[in-house]
């Protein structure tokens, strides 16, 4: 027990393509394969972008970010108002 052998893959074969249909294998396997590829991508981003910032903390603290505004369209008006940001619910407001 424990080995797959050849007519368990066989029989694994036939139930997917009972169950998926021969037409919609082919889009299955791009999409499972397209979805891997962007979850490697995504984790060796997130561990570069982890060493990144420990290397950077430790250095130097991060500045505060600008405020954001919006600039209104030609013929609206002719200055830019400030943006009221969202605030979280889980942080306390003072």
């Amino acid at each position: 027990m424990g080995q797959i052998g050849l007519r368990e893959l066989l029989l694994l074969l036939v139930i997917v393509l009972l169950v998926f249909g021969a037409k919609r294998l082919p889009d299955l396997a791009r999409s499972l394969g397209k979805s891997a590829r962007i979850l490697k991508s995504e984790t060796s981003a997130m561990k570069s972008e982890s060493g990144q910032a420990s290397a950077t903390a430790k250095t130097e603290e991060a500045p505060a970010p600008a405020p954001r505004t919006i600039q209104a369209a030609p013929g609206d008006v002719t200055s830019a108002r400030p943006v009221d940001e969202p605030r979280s619910s889980t942080t306390p407001q003072n």
